[in-house]
């Protein structure tokens, strides 16, 4: 049995450590290198770095903050927010990430991701997906749609055809937000979790809502997420890495041990 992986997930805003709820209210928490080195250093498997308005503003990655992100951890690192082709994901691999992570250029060109798996390998390209509750419909049976653009624009895109078509054209991993949990600290949606992870044959990281160690239980076991991404639960200094791990070690749940 593989260990599963926690993942700290830095928002980022104008070179700047942000969270809100619901893609809403953001405020300013601090430096992000400054957070990656602590969760480095506290046992996190992997970091994830998202410019939150990149995609929205149309424009790239701030490669300046991704560099010295990279500098200060010695773990797998992932990018997200204004990846709009080959040409930018070899910009953020070259400047240190490990990964890129795809969600609103991917929708709209989908040949995106079998570019970047063809240029790096599936396993540097993350399909990240935003995800949105909503009455099924014809379009959308499965009850949960795909937004864009940090949550302004609904496609009427069904969640679950989404991740199938991705995977199929060659993404590695998917990370799948629900922006109904996002930041609430309710816990992760675990139907949503559970029916991508079914779906799909790669890895599937949960993420939205941690609020408490037994979300990521949850979510890492009736959710079937092979990892499980955390914000405000680390980021306001209520738990760290390593109880987090100790708990989900104490209830049987296979992770990787902290140095």
């Amino acid at each position: 049995m593989l260990s599963k992986r926690i993942i700290p997930c830095l928002d980022v805003r104008d070179g700047r450590l942000t969270k809100g709820i619901r893609f809403e209210g953001n405020a300013d928490i601090g430096d992000p290198v400054e957070s990656a080195r602590r969760y480095y250093e506290q046992g996190a498997d992997e970091i994830v770095f998202y410019d939150i308005t990149a995609s929205h503003e149309k424009r790239g990655i701030f490669l300046e903050v991704v560099e010295k992100v990279a500098s200060a951890i010695a773990i797998p690192f992932s990018v997200g927010g204004g990846i709009a082709g080959v040409k930018d994901m070899r910009a953020a691999l070259m400047a240190g990430a490990e990964k890129v992570s795809v969600n609103s250029a991917a929708v709209l060109n989908p040949c995106l991701i079998a570019e970047g798996a063809e240029a790096f390998g599936s396993q540097a390209v993350v399909l990240g997906m935003d995800v949105l509750a909503v009455p099924v419909s014809a379009s959308v049976p499965s009850g949960y749609e795909v937004v864009i653009h940090g949550g302004r624009r609904r496609m009427g895109l069904d969640a679950l055809d989404w991740a199938r078509q991705a995977v199929e054209l060659g993404a590695g991993e998917i990370c799948v937000n629900s922006i109904d949990a996002d930041g609430t600290r309710e816990g992760y949606e675990l139907k949503l979790t559970r029916l991508v992870a079914e779906a799909v044959r790669v890895p599937v990281i949960a993420s939205g809502g941690a609020g408490e160690p037994r979300h990521l239980l949850e979510a890492l076991t009736q959710g079937r997420a092979s990892a499980a991404l955390i914000a405000s639960i680390v980021h306001y200094g209520e738990y760290s890495i390593a109880q987090l791990k100790a708990y989900l070690q104490a209830q049987g749940c296979k992770v990787r041990p902290v140095s």
